[in-house]
Formats: C-alpha cells, sequence, structure tokens
C-alpha cells in the first residue's frame, strides 16, 4: 500500500474481484447512460432554443431523433456553435 493512495487502494480493491467481463458490462451501462443523456440533452436543445423560422427546428430535430447518438454528435459539434453565433443562445 505504499505506492499507492488510500481512496485508489479501496477502489482497485472493490472493482479488482469483479473481473474483465464485469467491468466490460460496467463501461458499457456508463457509456449508454451517458450517451442518452447527451441525446436528451441536444433533442432539448433543439427543441427550445433553435430559431421557428424555416424547416431547421424540425429537420435537426428528426436528424437528432432518427441518428440517436451520432446525430446529437453531429448537431452538437456542426449546428450548436452555429446557432449560438447567430441567434446568441
Amino acid at each position: 500500500m505504499s505506492g499507492i493512495g488510500f481512496p485508489a487502494f479501496l477502489l482497485l480493491g472493490a472493482l479488482g474481484g469483479l473481473g474483465f467481463p464485469a467491468l466490460l458490462v460496467l463501461f458499457m451501462v456508463l457509456f449508454a447512460i451517458g450517451t442518452m443523456a447527451l441525446w436528451i440533452w441536444m433533442l432539448v436543445d433543439c427543441a427550445t432554443k433553435e430559431s421557428d423560422t424555416g424547416n431547421n427546428k424540425i429537420v435537426w430535430i428528426l436528424v437528432i431523433a432518427l441518428a440517436h447518438f451520432i446525430g446529437a454528435l453531429i448537431y452538437l459539434f456542426v449546428r450548436r456553435p452555429q446557432r449560438i453565433a447567430e441567434l446568441g443562445r
């Protein structure tokens, strides 16, 4: 226990007994929860802050809803910065 801090030692001890398959399942569950949270955040952000002129809002909601995680990432990195620059929100 000399080179490792006490909280890290407890964490390694607690997770060390799970084995690789259990850690992989844990990682996959946490990743799925994170992607779902991002998807919901981008969907709500688009629905509440996108301008109502034209079909932008409807198209982006469809892209996010149908492409799920990939659509949310596209909206986050492509459209959201443009919208913030244009509308300031």
